[in-house]
C-alpha cells in the first residue's frame, strides 16, 4: 500500500470523515472535524501509522492532506 493510501485511510479514520470527502483535496478547518482537536488526533494517528515524530512546527505546518505526505517523505518513510 502507498503512503497515499495509508495517509487517506488515517485521514478518514482520524476525522471520522464520510465517502464522500475530497480527502487528498482536503485543508485545515475546511470541515468541522479539523479543528484544534481533531488536528492532534489526525497528527497522533499519523505519527502512529507511520512510526514517525513530528517536531512541533511540522504539527502546526501539517494543513493538508498535501503537506502530510510531503512531511512523511522529507522524514524518509518510503512507499
Amino acid at each position: 500500500m502507498s503512503i497515499d493510501d495509508r495517509l487517506r485511510t488515517v485521514f478518514v479514520d482520524a476525522l471520522q470523515l464520510d465517502d464522500d470527502v475530497d480527502v487528498e483535496n482536503l485543508k485545515y478547518r475546511d470541515i468541522d472535524a479539523w479543528d484544534s482537536v481533531g488536528h492532534m488526533a489526525l497528527v497522533a494517528a499519523i505519527e502512529d501509522e507511520f512510526d514517525v515524530q513530528f517536531e512541533t512546527e511540522q504539527v502546526i505546518d501539517l494543513s493538508s492532506f498535501k503537506v502530510a505526505g510531503d512531511m512523511l517523505r522529507g522524514l524518509g518513510v518510503g512507499e
